[in-house]
């Protein structure tokens, strides 16, 4: 009775709370596939609570149980660095001459994913690039925090167009990413609300890094969907002070001088319209660009966030997920 309770209220809260944009193909599909999602998230914080597991260590068990499928076309092998795990992704056929080799970061925040949920995407990489992949397998939450894990991204500014237009669409939500975001570092839930209004940041550290995080800098057309401009509020020091690590480099490489993005390479940005991290990319793509570096950009007007992971589910597959990879796979055959 309790299981049947708590799906019934994981359907009736996601029939009610949960944005499925239009633009999506094949919304019945993402509505069932967030829907079993967000009953692992809530059957995972019920366990946390009662202190039989984490949701992190939960959702990960679960989404781990699928056997791996087997791709002919691609040699696996099962490797460790230390005490790292780390698989090798090799092409079948042989070649005489040197591929190129791809260093993968499986994608989830530090609380989710792993080698097997990113299997798939990295055998198509490995085939559609004829690319070595070396996908890494590196340690996460709850057990590891900041700075053992690294992350891409992390915002300073809660208020960005793409947080406010698609903190309800799936696949992370803001209060997912919100979740993820104090346990990497290790910050109290409870500053949420300071987070949000932008009171945890004196008013010079925000003018400071605005020239490059402003809602300014993102281009109208993404602000067309609904952005409203929100005031910050007066410092919450208290806040500042509990998370102000969020200012080191290593957390948001966003605010790093001139003088180390200017060296970065070439890059390839894909970015996803529904995606709460939508403008991360696109603030990273203008902050290349404005210091010289050649960037490739691919915004999918149908995507979502981790719609790649769906490449190689079959009735969870979303055509965008082949798009990516394509446009991923022509980059790297083009260096």
């Amino acid at each position: 009775m309790a299981s049947m309770g708590v799906g019934l209220w994981v359907v009736g809260n996601h029939f009610l709370t949960t944005d499925i944009p239009a633009a999506i193909s094949h919304p019945v599909r993402l509505w069932v596939f967030n829907c079993i999602f967000q009953l692992l998230i809530t059957w995972g914080m019920i366990f946390e609570k009662l202190r039989i597991c984490s949701m992190p260590q939960f959702v990960r068990f679960v989404h781990d149980l699928p056997p791996l499928r087997k791709h002919p076309d691609v040699v696996v092998k099962d490797l460790r660095f230390g005490t790292i795990p780390m698989k090798l992704y090799q092409p079948k056929a042989s070649t005489s001459c040197l591929r190129p080799g791809i260093v993968f970061f499986h994608g989830g925040g530090g609380i989710l994913g792993s080698l097997k949920t990113h299997h798939g995407i990295c055998c198509n990489l490995c085939k559609k690039s004829d690319a070595v992949v070396l996908a890494v397998g590196y340690r996460m939450m709850p057990k590891h925090k900041f700075p053992v894990i690294v992350t891409d991204c992390m915002s300073l500014d809660f208020q960005s167009p793409s947080y406010q237009q698609n903190k309800n669409i799936p696949l992370l939500s803001q209060n997912l990413i919100f979740y993820c975001w104090c346990g990497y570092l290790d910050i109290s839930p409870s500053w949420r609300s300071a987070v949000l209004k932008g009171s945890h940041l004196p008013a010079e550290v925000w003018e400071k890094y605005r020239k490059w995080l402003g809602a300014e800098n993102i281009p109208d057309k993404f602000k067309k969907r609904g952005y409203l401009p929100v005031s910050r509020e007066p410092l919450n020091e208290a806040a500042y002070l509990e998370t102000k690590i969020i200012l080191d480099v290593m957390n948001s490489p966003l605010i790093a001088d001139d003088e180390v993005v200017s060296q970065l390479p070439e890059a390839c940005i894909v970015s996803c319209e529904y995606d709460v991290l939508r403008d991360d990319s696109l603030l990273y793509k203008k902050r290349l660009e404005d210091l010289g570096v050649r960037v490739t950009w691919h915004h999918m007007e149908d995507g979502f966030h981790g719609v790649l992971t769906t490449i190689d589910m079959s009735f969870f597959y979303f055509p965008c997920s082949s798009r990516i990879l394509d446009a991923v796979a022509h980059f790297i055959k083009g260096l």
